[in-house]
């Protein structure tokens, strides 16, 4: 179902975007995916926006934060859910990740949350839901769709990732990227990973987002202000996707999956 309400520990369930320039981020997907934009306070004077599309929040977005490191460029954050953030910040540690942040609330009672970087050095959010459970829309044209982490070694993060959450795996021939890994909860596949495909990239996580259409997506995209990166490609059993950079330089990618 595309309306969801929980998620259990493992499973990616939320996305926000750090830009080094919030108000053309803002106009940006506001105008590719329809999204209403909520304002709300944060720390320090910050404001974050919740995006919402059929009065459900999808996503998030804020402007860099003023301490990040010069010349930082704008990305998409990728959330797990997880029952305990402070069980989940020592699981990290016990696995090799690094922790970037500790466990903290957030305000307004959403959730507790920390980011890590795993053995290969893709960032990662952890959430535990108090108010906010994550996505509360997924699959649907303009909501997350897919959670996809790129390193250098499939194995040793993915065993990060059942360490720390308890996911399971499954790795399977995938054509020219020769094999695929799905992580698993409760048998469903919930995110992927594979072995970064542009050599000299740094491990990260890829937001995917669902489009109605790939090429008209692609289109509209670039007519507000985005480059490509990947043009339109078809993955077979899979469904139809492109990556793209948005005005401000934070990559993402726009799905349409196959219907049965």
């Amino acid at each position: 179902m595309p309306e969801v309400d929980s998620y259990k520990q493992g499973t990616p369930c939320w996305v926000d975007l750090s830009s080094n320039d919030i108000d053309v981020s803002a106009k940006f997907y506001s105008d590719l995916f329809g999204w209403e934009l909520e304002a709300r306070d944060a720390r320090d004077g910050m404001t974050y926006y919740m995006a919402k599309l059929r009065g459900r929040y999808v996503a998030g977005l804020m402007q860099q934060s003023p301490d990040a490191p010069q010349g930082m460029p704008s990305y998409w954050a990728n959330y797990l859910a997880v029952d305990s953030a402070d069980a989940a910040a020592r699981g990290v540690e016990a696995a090799g990740g690094s922790l970037l942040s500790p466990p903290e609330s957030v305000p307004n009672g959403g959730g507790r949350m920390f980011f890590a970087t795993d053995p290969t050095g893709a960032q990662i959010g952890f959430w535990e839901a108090l108010n906010h459970p994550g996505s509360g829309l997924v699959n649907e044209p303009g909501t997350m769709i897919w959670n996809e982490l790129q390193t250098n070694d499939v194995p040793k993060a993915v065993a990060f990732y059942k360490a720390v959450t308890g996911c399971d795996s499954r790795t399977e021939p995938a054509g020219d990227l020769q094999e695929y890994t799905s992580l698993l909860v409760d048998g469903k596949r919930i995110a992927g990973a594979l072995t970064l495909p542009i050599e000299g990239l740094s491990p990260f996580w890829m937001t995917y987002f669902a489009v109605a259409n790939v090429d008209a997506g692609v289109d509209m995209a670039v007519e507000l202000g985005s480059h490509v990166i990947a043009p339109a490609f078809d993955v077979p059993g899979i469904g139809r996707m492109a990556v793209l950079m948005d005005p401000a330089g934070a990559a993402f990618s726009i799905m349409t999956g196959v219907t049965a």
